[in-house]
């Protein structure tokens, strides 16, 4: 990666995505941010670069394949190329799988998987031929399934196999994969994760003194990405967990319940 190169960045209207979004112009690169809210990405815009010839935006839902595709063809239209893409787009919930309607996964999958391979699908042309890099945002909930999380861990978990296949597909066109683990990060996902009905919790369920801030996370996956790493696991905890669970699954998981157990109106006992 050089100053220059064009950066993609999904869900960049706020948490790490708009952090990622000011790491990569402080160095000097060129940006396409997506998000849903045309309103912010025109604040964002107007205050990294007024002028838009470094930052271009464009309304996207990662969830509907036209949005993606259209959004790939936005970037090159307006840079000529494509350098890094970064899905970071998301969206969570909180219940347990007997009491959640389909739709909820449903719709976690569409956004967390199907909008990453969407966006891969139609950038990969342009980055076969700069040789540049895939970054996809993962969790804790990637390699370990976390209760009243069924949804997110299993998109997760998904986008975890997607990537890990397209990395050793790509061993020899100089294509760079990451997976980007960042562990508990204090963002707007949990504030906005879903019931088990689909609707907005409104309120985090977790001490967000303990959790990393979206500047560290954004500034280690920069990091990462200049480095061509393949995993990228953040703080203690993501990295406890990752080998803990190799040797002492059973007893992880039920940290992993207590844990759970524990956040403020949580439904397990």
């Amino acid at each position: 990666m050089k100053p220059d190169d064009v950066v993609v960045i999904t869900g960049a209207s706020s948490g790490i995505g708009l952090e990622l979004a000011k790491v990569f112009f402080r160095a000097g690169y060129r940006l396409c941010l997506a998000a849903r809210s045309s309103e912010k990405l025109q604040a964002i815009q107007h205050d990294l670069d007024p002028t838009g010839q470094r930052v271009i935006v464009r309304v996207t839902d990662v969830s509907i394949e036209q949005d993606c595709r259209l959004l790939i063809e936005r970037a090159l239209e307006a840079f000529g190329r494509i350098d890094v893409l970064v899905n970071n787009a998301g969206v969570t919930m909180r219940a347990l799988f007997k009491d959640v309607e389909l739709k909820v996964l449903k719709h976690i999958m569409d956004v967390n998987f199907w909008g990453a391979v969407y966006c891969t699908h139609y950038a990969m042309p342009t980055l076969l031929k700069t040789q540049g890099s895939v970054v996809g945002i993962s969790s804790v909930a990637g390699y370990k399934g976390l209760p009243t999380r069924s949804g997110y861990s299993a998109s997760k978990f998904a986008l975890e196999g997607f990537m890990e296949t397209l990395r050793i597909e790509n061993l020899k066109t100089g294509v760079h994969v990451l997976i980007a683990r960042p562990g508990f990060t204090a963002t707007n996902i949990r504030n906005t994760m879903m019931d088990a009905k689909g609707e907005s919790q409104g309120t985090s369920h977790k001490d967000e003194q303990k959790s990393l801030t979206p500047t560290e996370v954004a500034e280690g996956i920069f990091k990462a990405i200049q480095q061509r790493k393949a995993y990228l696991l953040m703080s203690r905890t993501a990295k406890l967990v990752f080998w803990l669970n190799k040797f002492f699954s059973g007893w992880v998981d039920r940290q992993m319940y207590k844990h759970v157990a524990a956040e403020k109106d949580s439904t397990l006992q």
